[in-house]
């Protein structure tokens, strides 16, 4: 346990280090599970994204994508039962009014000081705002503490542009609040975070085989993009732990250095939220089945990833420390489709001589793939310092390159290298980066 600390504490320093993960708000102390993403953390929390949505938008034809607003009509949050179920049991420390949830405590007692701690009480974790320039009770609006809701209220709307018919999946990715009562573990749990749902709508009675291919299918995604099978695992709730709108949910969960935790939750959520919501609204959300001449209300199948905890595990599946003659090499060994850089080009000398070449060459290569360059300090430590970034190719000109018209490109998980030709070279590097 002490060592997969550590390693966690490695983790965050190097995400300060080479500028993927900020406390928000540093400079004026920071803000409690705030967390603003630096250069290269920006550009992998969008490589993330990138590869949903490729993956379930982009390369299907059964999958359409949308983008809903944060804030919503009040009405909705009734018709989802979140105004009056979305809560956790909140206890409180009666010394030093530390407060925690109830639910994740082992002891009825303080985790801190050891004192008695209050009776729980249920905590509505939405976050409250007003709309307008009166706070008054009738301008209360909520910043959604999900994506789905916005899908559901534009069911119609969706199947009526998009002229599709059954089954057929409505994704988005967005920005979702939650006031949670404890957080921690650098982005794992946080206010304010960011999500990749899918909701895909079925014919009732094929719900549980396309439950089960959603579960695999997403299972297997995680492991394509290089996290260790090892590190990954299946959890099926129990019946009693369901939301009160499942069938059924499992969760993809990883083994991070702490513990395991869920990474997403693929849930059967029946036609509760259609129906929900064609109640509260009088809006019919029926579907006309072509094939049966029916009115049908589609079953849901929602799985739900979360962005900043997946960037979280690849983080940690990728990262590594290999015993050297000299020093410790540390390396991420990202999966080249989320690396943040793809290709590093390194002048093996600052001189004038050779700037000319290797510009050309970066200024050619970053037309294609996300592209640093770097002149500074040693060519082993510029190495070092790529290998820490995650970066799966560095491309080196040195003065043979002024005669031969050829670099030397090392890989950074074996470090061999290998002579290009300048010719071939985006040739070369698409065979492994264009994935």
């Amino acid at each position: 346990m002490a060592e997969q600390q550590n390693k966690m504490e490695k983790l965050v320093s190097l995400c300060k280090r080479r500028g993927f993960i900020f406390p928000s708000s540093e400079i004026y102390g920071g803000l409690s599970s705030c967390w603003d993403y630096g250069p290269l953390g920006v550009d992998m929390k969008r490589n993330i994204k990138n590869a949903w949505w490729h993956s379930i938008v982009q390369s299907r034809d059964d999958v359409v994508g949308i983008d809903t607003s944060i804030l919503m009509h009040p009405r909705v949050w009734d018709a989802s039962g979140h105004l009056k179920g979305f809560s956790d049991p909140l206890v409180e420390c009666k010394k030093c009014n530390l407060r925690f949830r109830a639910d994740e405590l082992d002891e009825q007692k303080c985790s801190v000081c050891g004192s008695v701690l209050s009776e729980p009480r249920q905590f509505n974790l939405m976050f409250k705002t007003f709309m307008g320039p009166v706070e008054e009770e009738a301008a209360v609006v909520y910043l959604r503490p999900e994506t789905a809701q916005g899908i559901f209220v534009n069911f119609d709307n969706v199947m009526t542009t998009s002229r599709k018919k059954l089954p057929l999946g409505i994704a988005q990715q967005g920005k979702s609040f939650r006031n949670e009562i404890t957080t921690g573990n650098l982005i794992f749990r946080s206010r304010e975070f960011e999500q990749m749902e899918l909701e895909f709508f079925v014919k009732p009675g094929t719900d549980m085989e396309w439950f089960d291919y959603w579960v695999n299918t997403r299972y297997q995604w995680y492991q394509k993009l290089g996290i260790k099978a090892e590190n990954l695992r299946l959890r099926a709730h129990a019946k009693e732990d369901l939301a009160h709108y499942a069938r059924c949910c499992t969760d993809v969960e990883y083994h991070f250095p702490w513990s395991w935790g869920e990474l997403e939750g693929i849930a059967n959520r029946g036609d509760f939220d259609l129906r929900q919501h064609a109640a509260f609204s009088g809006k019919n959300l029926a579907y006309f089945d072509t094939d049966s001449k029916e009115s049908i209300v589609p079953c849901v199948i929602e799985p739900s990833a979360g962005v900043d905890r997946s960037m979280l595990a690849f983080l940690a599946d990728a990262y590594d420390e290999e015993e050297g003659t000299d020093e410790v090499r540390t390396v991420l060994r990202l999966h080249p489709a989320i690396a943040p850089i793809k290709v590093a080009v390194l002048p093996l000398s600052k001189k004038d001589i050779l700037a000319p070449l290797a510009l050309q060459i970066y200024r050619d290569l970053r037309q294609v793939w996300t592209t640093a360059y770097d002149d500074s300090q040693s060519i082993g430590r510029r190495y070092r310092r790529q290998d820490e970034t995650g970066t799966p190719y560095c491309v080196t000109v040195d003065f043979q390159s002024l005669e031969d018209n050829a670099v030397t490109v090392r890989e950074r998980d074996s470090m061999q290298q290998e002579r290009i030709a300048i010719s071939e070279l985006k040739k070369a590097l698409s065979l492994h980066l264009n994935l």
